[in-house]
This record gives structure tokens, sequence and C-alpha cells, in this order.
């Protein structure tokens, strides 16, 4: 087919297909199901049976708003034939890293074989899924065009607009985020960007290509990582000196340009992983990424510090370390959400492990089963009233609204010679006996 039999669509034609229906996808195509034909795909046959049925086990999307969406047109499917008919493709699957911390673009790979056996003449496919520069143009569309046969910028068109959800954060929801768009040519850019800005409340930002809006995406979080992997660095030396850090960061935060961040673990499938691409990606260019680099290795040790700080306060308030009871209250990487993908507080169990097999961990949040599953490790969800009085030590690794009421130092066997360690700084002073 040649350019001229290439009929791109108009906005008004347009019918979108989402293809990978997690924490960013399913809230996207809820949204856009809201104003134009929309299909959600996965390949989880549960995961699809589940939403059918109105409820998101993610809990980023409220079950109201689902079955409206369902009731009004929208509909998931694990069935690729289901999304043939669509023109505007939509790829919202994970970018996760391997073992040794590598780029693993499998996901990305299958998802766009499966673009290629749907998409069609004049159709336009747009990533989400958070990548170095160059990997939309350089590693996903060669698969379309190889399983298609169609010829990218002649016979079909991609864009990028990266995802910004954030797990849990009920106020800034995907409707509110203020989106990057972009495209493979000046007019593909436009459309992308018009479809974007018409179901997002405060509009988009069109970047001048693909790549910088790749690049756009991976220094939000890799920013992030640094910034943090800062404050975990202070804690460290301000632990060691035996000042307070968080009673620092308030006095620092009296000056007006001072930026006010704390200390604490990165987990989670966005600023614990993202930095590990562009890391990757400029040593192909043969620029050495240190402070990047410096700041995922130090903030991926900050599970094992967590331990050792409660292990130390353990030893100097004269508590049995070996076989000691504790408890750990959360286990997602971030409050009040159900996520646990790469959460660090597994790093503080783990490291416990070492001196004590008798760890409870408590997280109204989390599916005992799915922990189970993924880690291998054994978690209570309900009553937790039934804990009071049990333990050596106490560790507060998730500030889930639900701990805000407890007093903690009522889960020690002996409320004044037990310890209360505090990873978020959220505890009143006078109840804790060290934190982060």
């Amino acid at each position: 087919m040649s350019k001229n039999e290439c009929r791109i669509p108009s906005v008004q034609d347009i019918r979108i297909a989402v293809i990978g229906l997690g924490y960013v996808g399913l809230p996207l195509a809820r949204l856009f199901s809201t104003r134009y034909p929309t299909i959600g795909y996965d390949l989880n046959k549960t995961r699809v049976e589940e939403l059918m049925q109105g409820h998101d086990t993610t809990l980023e999307v409220a079950d109201s708003l689902l079955q409206q969406a369902l009731s009004n047109g929208f509909r998931c499917t694990s069935s690729i034939d289901d999304i043939k008919e669509c023109n505007f493709y939509i790829v919202a699957v994970p970018t996760p890293v391997d073992e040794n911390n590598r780029p693993d673009l499998q996901p990305l790979w299958g998802a766009s074989e499966s673009v290629g056996k749907v998409i069609s003449a004049g159709d336009i496919v747009v990533y989400e899924s958070t990548v170095y520069p160059g990997v939309t143009e350089e590693e996903c569309i060669p698969v379309i065009e190889r399983v298609s046969g169609l010829r990218f910028n002649q016979d079909f068109f991609a864009g990028y607009s990266p995802e910004r959800i954030n797990p849990g954060d009920k106020e800034h929801t995907v409707e509110k985020i203020k989106k990057v768009t972009s495209g493979s040519t000046p007019e593909i850019a436009d459309l992308v960007d018009e479809v974007y800005r018409s179901v997002l409340i405060n509009g988009t930002h069109k970047a001048p290509s693909i790549r910088v809006a790749e690049a756009s995406k991976i220094i939000e979080n890799s920013q992030r990582d640094v910034n943090i992997a800062f404050m975990n660095e202070l804690a460290k030396i301000f632990n060691a000196m035996g000042i307070d850090t968080h009673d620092v960061i308030e006095a620092a935060s009296s000056k007006w340009n001072f930026i006010k961040l704390s200390p604490g673990l990165v987990g989670g499938h966005c600023i614990s992983v993202d930095p590990y691409y562009l890391i990757q990606k400029a040593q192909v260019y043969g620029v050495l990424p240190r402070v990047m680099f410096s700041a995922r290795r130090l903030n991926d040790g900050m599970g094992d510090y967590v331990a050792n700080q409660t292990i130390k306060a353990m030893n100097l308030r004269g508590v049995r370390v070996k076989d000691a009871r504790v408890l750990i209250l959360g286990i997602t990487f971030k409050e009040n959400c159900p996520d646990v993908r790469n959460t660090k507080i597994v790093d503080i169990y783990h490291t416990l492990r070492e001196y004590t097999a008798d760890i409870t961990i408590f997280d109204p949040w989390a599916d005992p089963s799915h922990i189970e599953e993924e880690y291998g490790i054994l978690i209570q969800n309900k009553g937790i009233e039934n804990l009071y009085g049990q333990y050596d030590a106490v560790i507060l690794a998730v500030a889930h609204s639900a701990f805000n009421e407890l007093n903690v130092r009522e889960f020690l066997r002996n409320p004044s010679e037990g310890v209360v360690y505090d990873v978020k700084g959220v505890l009143p002073k006078e109840m804790v006996d060290a934190r982060l």
C-alpha cells in the first residue's frame, strides 16, 4: 500500500485498544472509554474476568467507575481478535529489569507482536511503558513491521506518551495528570496530542520527538531516585552521629529554597527500576552515569540497613536478638496501596531472618496469597488486635493510614524494654526508639 492510500483516522473516528490492564492500562482505558469506543486487552484471563465482573483488584479504578464504564460499552478481553477493528493502539505493559538489573524488553516485544497481528493501514500505536530513548522506534516498531508486513510512517504510525500513574494516589488521578505526548510525524504528533488532550483536565505537553518524550519520562524517576538517595545518605551520616535526621530536615526546611524530602525505602515498579534503563543506554554511548548508579546502589541497600539498625537498637536496649519475636507493620511498597512490586520490606525481612525465624508481617492492604506466591513469605492481613503484647521489636515499615491510631508499643511484650523502629518517621518521637 502506498502512502497515498493510507488514510489516517480523524479524532471522531478513533477506536481505542489499550494493551495491558495493570496499574497504568486500566485507569487509562476507563478514562478513554468516556469519550471513545474502547477495549482493554490483557493476556491474563483471570484479570479480564474480574474486570468484566466490575472489580479491580489493584484498587486503582473504583468499582463504581468501572461498572459505569462497562454499562456504557467499555469491555475487556483476552482475545486478540476483539481488537482488530480498533485503529489507535496504546501499549501499557511493564518494563522490568532482570536479576542483573538489565532492561527486560520481553513484555514490550510481546505486546508489539500482538499489535502487529491486528494493525491495519493508517492505524496508530502509542507506547506508554517507561523505556530509554530509542526503544519505541528501534525495538518496538521493527517488530510490528515484521509481523504486519506494513511500513512505518508509510502504512502505520507511532507515538509515545509516558505513563504518569501514581499507584494509590487518589488526588493525582489519570484524568488530572498533565501528559507528555509525541508522534512519529508532525501530523501524527498533533493527532496523538488531540486525542489525549480531549480526556485530560490539565492538558498535555507535546514533545518535539518520540525520543525526547521517552527521555523525559525516565529522568522524572531517575531524579527522584537520586534525591532520595541523598536523603538516605544523610540519614546514615546523622544516625552515626546520634542526630535525628528528621529534626535536621525540619530545621533546614525553614529556608525558602530548601527542597524538603525524607529518607526512605525505594521500591515499586518505577523509581527502583527505571534508572537502570538509562544507565545501560548511557554506557552504550560511552558515558558512565556515576551519580545514578551510586544512587541505585545506595537505595537498594536501605532494607538491609533498616534491619541492621533495628538489631543495633535491640542490642543497645539489652533485647536478645537471637530468636527474638519481631513484628513488621506493612509490606506493600507504599502506603494505602496493595502494590507489592519490588518492595524493599522483603529485604528487611530476609536480613532479620539471619537472626530469628519468629517474624510476623501484618499488612491490611496486601493479599497473603499473592505475597506467598511472589516472595514465599507468609503474612497476615486481618486480626491485628490478636498481636498485642507478643513482640520484642516492632518495625513500622509502611505508613498505611490504618496504622495511624495504633499505639505500636502495645505490641511489645515489655513496652518499657522492647524496640520500636519507625522507617517512615510518622510516629510520635516519644513512641519510638530509633527511626530512619
